[in-house]
Protein backbone atom coordinates (compact mmCIF):
# COMPACT_ATOMS: atom_id res chain seq x y z
CA UNK A 1 0.00 0.00 0.00
CA UNK A 2 0.93 3.50 -0.83
CA UNK A 3 1.80 5.75 2.33
CA UNK A 4 1.83 9.08 2.73
CA UNK A 5 3.77 10.56 5.43
CA UNK A 6 3.03 14.82 6.49
CA UNK A 7 5.97 16.54 8.32
CA UNK A 8 5.32 19.48 10.27
CA UNK A 9 6.13 21.09 13.53
CA UNK A 10 2.62 23.04 13.23
CA UNK A 11 0.30 20.08 15.28
CA UNK A 12 -3.08 21.49 13.80
CA UNK A 13 -2.02 21.57 10.45
CA UNK A 14 -0.64 18.14 10.32
CA UNK A 15 -4.04 17.11 11.99
CA UNK A 16 -5.82 19.29 8.94
CA UNK A 17 -3.86 17.29 6.79
CA UNK A 18 -4.31 14.02 8.04
CA UNK A 19 -8.25 14.13 8.23
CA UNK A 20 -8.19 15.35 4.93
CA UNK A 21 -6.25 12.81 3.28
CA UNK A 22 -8.05 9.88 5.71
CA UNK A 23 -10.81 10.59 5.04
CA UNK A 24 -9.65 10.28 0.79
CA UNK A 25 -8.54 6.94 1.92
CA UNK A 26 -5.30 7.05 2.21
CA UNK A 27 -2.79 5.47 4.93
CA UNK A 28 -1.16 8.75 6.47
CA UNK A 29 1.61 8.64 8.81
CA UNK A 30 2.15 11.94 10.84
CA UNK A 31 5.49 13.33 12.76
CA UNK A 32 6.92 16.52 13.47
CA UNK A 33 10.48 14.75 13.66
CA UNK A 34 12.99 15.17 10.64
CA UNK A 35 14.45 12.10 12.35
CA UNK A 36 11.35 9.95 12.01
CA UNK A 37 10.72 11.19 8.80
CA UNK A 38 13.57 9.75 7.38
CA UNK A 39 13.19 6.42 9.37
CA UNK A 40 9.41 6.59 7.89
CA UNK A 41 11.20 6.89 4.21
CA UNK A 42 13.95 4.65 4.33
CA UNK A 43 12.31 1.45 6.35
CA UNK A 44 8.46 2.42 6.00
CA UNK A 45 5.96 2.83 3.07
CA UNK A 46 5.77 6.45 2.70
CA UNK A 47 5.89 6.90 -0.97
CA UNK A 48 4.25 10.80 -0.96
CA UNK A 49 5.92 13.26 1.67
CA UNK A 50 3.83 16.38 2.49
CA UNK A 51 6.21 18.66 4.42
CA UNK A 52 5.65 21.72 6.22
CA UNK A 53 8.15 24.49 6.30
CA UNK A 54 9.91 23.60 9.71
CA UNK A 55 10.09 20.92 11.98
CA UNK A 56 12.83 20.26 14.27
CA UNK A 57 14.41 24.06 14.04
CA UNK A 58 15.02 22.22 9.96
CA UNK A 59 13.78 24.37 7.15
CA UNK A 60 11.90 22.65 4.42
CA UNK A 61 14.59 23.18 1.75
CA UNK A 62 17.53 21.70 4.08
CA UNK A 63 15.28 18.35 4.60
CA UNK A 64 14.34 17.92 0.92
CA UNK A 65 18.03 16.87 -0.63
CA UNK A 66 18.51 14.10 2.43
CA UNK A 67 14.87 13.12 1.61
CA UNK A 68 15.83 12.59 -2.04
CA UNK A 69 18.86 10.48 -1.31
CA UNK A 70 16.97 8.49 1.09
CA UNK A 71 14.51 7.55 -1.59
CA UNK A 72 15.23 8.58 -5.19
CA UNK A 73 11.65 8.65 -6.83
CA UNK A 74 9.84 10.27 -3.60
CA UNK A 75 7.53 12.61 -4.30
CA UNK A 76 7.60 16.10 -1.98
CA UNK A 77 4.64 18.02 -1.70
CA UNK A 78 5.74 21.36 -0.08
CA UNK A 79 2.62 22.54 2.03
CA UNK A 80 3.83 26.33 3.42
CA UNK A 81 2.80 29.95 3.28
CA UNK A 82 4.36 32.50 0.97
CA UNK A 83 8.07 31.39 -0.13
CA UNK A 84 10.77 33.96 -0.96
CA UNK A 85 11.48 33.03 -4.67
CA UNK A 86 15.37 32.11 -3.69
CA UNK A 87 14.13 29.77 -1.56
CA UNK A 88 11.38 28.42 -3.81
CA UNK A 89 13.92 28.14 -6.93
CA UNK A 90 16.51 26.12 -4.18
CA UNK A 91 13.24 23.79 -3.05
CA UNK A 92 12.47 23.00 -6.95
CA UNK A 93 16.02 22.15 -7.99
CA UNK A 94 16.28 20.02 -5.48
CA UNK A 95 13.03 18.04 -7.17
CA UNK A 96 10.12 18.46 -4.78
CA UNK A 97 6.50 17.23 -6.87
CA UNK A 98 4.39 20.02 -6.35
CA UNK A 99 4.16 23.52 -3.98
CA UNK A 100 0.70 24.55 -2.22
CA UNK A 101 0.22 27.21 0.00
CA UNK A 102 -1.41 25.79 3.26
CA UNK A 103 -4.95 25.41 2.61
CA UNK A 104 -7.53 27.88 4.49
CA UNK A 105 -10.80 26.94 2.84
CA UNK A 106 -12.33 24.37 0.04
CA UNK A 107 -10.86 25.23 -2.47
CA UNK A 108 -7.41 25.11 -0.78
CA UNK A 109 -7.87 21.39 0.56
CA UNK A 110 -9.10 20.21 -3.22
CA UNK A 111 -5.61 21.44 -4.09
CA UNK A 112 -4.13 19.32 -1.45
CA UNK A 113 -6.22 16.28 -2.59
CA UNK A 114 -5.40 16.90 -6.49
CA UNK A 115 -1.75 17.25 -5.58
CA UNK A 116 -1.68 14.05 -3.71
CA UNK A 117 -3.96 12.18 -6.88
CA UNK A 118 -1.01 13.23 -8.91
CA UNK A 119 1.74 12.19 -6.96
CA UNK A 120 0.49 8.94 -6.80
CA UNK A 121 -0.40 9.07 -10.03
CA UNK A 122 3.12 9.98 -11.29
CA UNK A 123 4.69 7.41 -9.22
CA UNK A 124 2.34 4.48 -10.85
CA UNK A 125 3.66 6.26 -14.35
CA UNK A 126 6.97 5.90 -13.11
CA UNK A 127 7.17 2.42 -11.61
CA UNK A 128 5.13 0.95 -14.87
CA UNK A 129 7.93 2.05 -17.13
CA UNK A 130 10.19 0.44 -15.55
Amino acid sequence: MVGLLIVDKDKTSRRMLADLLIEEGYDVTVTSSAAQALYDILKKSAQVVLLGEEFDDLAAADLIPLLKQCKKDLSIILVSGEVPLPMMRKVRKEGIFYHALRPLGAEGREEIRQAVRCALASLSNCHASH
